[in-house]
């Protein structure tokens, strides 16, 4: 009998649900498991939804839906960061971290009332179940959060609601539900705090503007790319004319909008603080320069590949593990970054993200003089998951490293630094994905022979993942002092096996995916 790969994926993560209650348990907890319980029946709904066609968006096809594991990321997320911060004593970042939790339960319940909404005939067992779910989370929610936390949550969903029906419309075939919830849930509450501390902010010079970087880039980059993907819908974007009009944009967006801004948000000139940041020590001038070689070997390493298509057939398209040096790259950009400066890793990755996007909405505009050679370039790295009209999966790499250490709770960190397996928080994405990932591919497409039922991955590449990954964490040890795992040994070796099982069976963005779990699971 054939495995169904969906239902090992699901208990996979109810096993992490379990693992997470086990060591935080609260008022919310319960709302948690008749979270998944709801989710995972409405996963079977919306994948119905897609094969028949009947979704109300195109989603991205050859994969499930992935509702349950993506609504369960947020939740776990504050409930994880809850019990950090309670035992800092910090009760901003406790009632915070609820909110979270909270926002998270919210978006998956709004994206199981369309699923159910548009299910034909109305799935009854599977109404009542939500139902049921729904209940408990309203009634626990009135009870927990005061009316201005209630209003933001709120505010939070009408975002995403705007969000989902603009950019679902624009990017077809780009998400899964499950990654649509993830990706832009995130981009609205990012948003949400954005506009929340600009109208709060009284000017205090004395506050770090480095996490202001971060949420102002991604609403530039959202404004940018939905302003011009509405307008190239009544103009042709390929003209000379319009591609100076592009750049013109971006520079008046940049100077004339988000610099001011953060200059309000920070009382320092982001120009003038970046050259005073950059130059503080040579430590960060001798890493960006290693960087900017690793950039240039990345760039080799694209141009060598397409000039053996330019050679060969038209078909030829990168190996898994010519992709995999990209992974390769990131690790060495990342472990030399997080143990010597993490606050330059931090703004470099905002600034490596904003130019990937930037370059693609560049390549997606075929905005000139670079949007032709973009598009012919990258084509040769597409794979299955590079169904839409955006390339997204270099930035889902970006992502999946860069998270673990922007989510890094800076203000329920004691003095000493975070203790056991919560001091390998900030590695999380390198070792999920740039040594696991990486590693699980390259040894099962190679060597790998005794299949996962119901799969292409093989268990050779899973085992050689947790064994690739335990060595990286004994390498981290060594070269930063700050980890100390003290009697956690266990707890890390589990929460990278239950990872890499899931690894093995989803179908979602595992480079976005993967590196979030891990890092909820280090946090506890």
């Amino acid at each position: 009998m054939q495995m169904d790969p969906v239902l090992v994926e699901s208990a996979v993560v109810f096993a992490m649900v379990v693992s997470v209650h086990m060591a935080v348990w609260n008022q919310l907890s319960w709302c948690c498991m008749a979270l998944a319980v709801q989710a995972f029946y409405v996963q079977h709904k919306w994948d119905r939804l897609i094969r028949s066609g009947a979704a109300v968006f195109q989603f991205r096809p050859s994969a499930n839906s992935g509702v349950l594991p993506a609504s369960m990321v947020l939740p776990l997320l504050g409930l994880a960061l809850r019990g950090r911060c309670l035992a800092v004593g910090n009760v901003y970042m406790e009632r915070f971290a609820m909110v979270i939790t909270v926002i998270g339960m919210m978006l998956a319940l709004f994206l199981s009332l369309i699923a159910l909404g548009i299910t034909r005939p109305v799935p009854t067992n599977t109404c009542v179940i939500a139902g049921i779910a729904s209940s408990a989370i309203l009634y626990t929610v009135k009870q927990t959060l005061t009316v201005s936390e209630v209003i933001e949550v709120l505010e939070v969903l009408l975002i995403f609601v705007y969000l989902s029906l603009i950019l679902l419309y624009l990017l077809p075939r780009c998400f899964t539900p499950g990654e649509a919830l993830l990706i832009l849930g995130g981009i609205s509450f990012i948003i949400n705090q954005l506009i929340k501390r600009s109208l709060a902010s009284s000017g205090n010079a004395n506050s770090d503007p480095l996490p202001y970087f971060l949420p102002v880039a991604v609403l530039g980059l959202v404004l940018l790319g939905i302003f011009f993907a509405v307008l190239f819908i009544f103009m042709e974007s390929e003209t000379w004319s319009a591609s100076l009009f592009f750049h013109t944009m971006t520079a008046v967006l940049g100077l004339g909008l988000l610099v001011p801004w953060l200059s309000l948000l920070t009382q320092h000139h982001p120009i003038t603080w970046l050259m005073h940041f950059i130059t503080e020590s040579n430590t960060r001038l001798w890493l960006i320069g290693f960087w900017a070689a690793l950039a240039l070997l990345a760039v080799a390493v694209v141009m060598h590949q397409n000039s053996h298509r330019s050679a060969g057939s038209k078909k030829h398209q990168a190996s898994t593990t010519v992709r995999k040096y990209f992974h390769l790259l990131t690790v060495l950009t990342f472990a030399p970054g997080l143990a010597l400066d993490r606050p330059l890793l931090h703004l470099s990755a905002v600034v490596c993200l904003s130019a990937f996007l930037f370059l693609e909405y560049v390549r997606y505009f075929r905005i000139r003089p670079f949007g032709a050679p973009l598009r012919r370039l990258l084509t040769l790295f597409l794979d299955e998951r590079d169904s839409g009209p955006l390339i997204l999966t270099h930035i889902y790499l970006l992502l999946g490293v860069s998270l673990p250490l922007w989510l890094t709770p800076g203000m329920c960190t004691p003095k000493g630094g975070l203790g056991g397996a919560s001091g390998l928080v900030p590695y999380a994405g390198v070792l999920a994905v740039g040594v696991g990932d990486t590693v699980a591919s390259v040894f099962g497409s190679n060597v790998g022979e005794i299949r996962w039922p119901g799969t292409k991955k093989t268990f050779e590449g899973t085992a050689s993942s947790v064994f690739a990954q335990i060595i990286a964490v004994v390498v981290f040890l060594i070269a930063d002092s700050s980890i100390n795992l003290n009697a956690s040994y266990s707890w890390v070796v589990g929460s990278i096996s239950m990872v890499a099982m899931l690894e093995a069976y989803t179908s979602q963005i595992d480079n976005l995916l993967l590196p979030l779990y891990l890092y909820i699971l280090l946090l506890l």
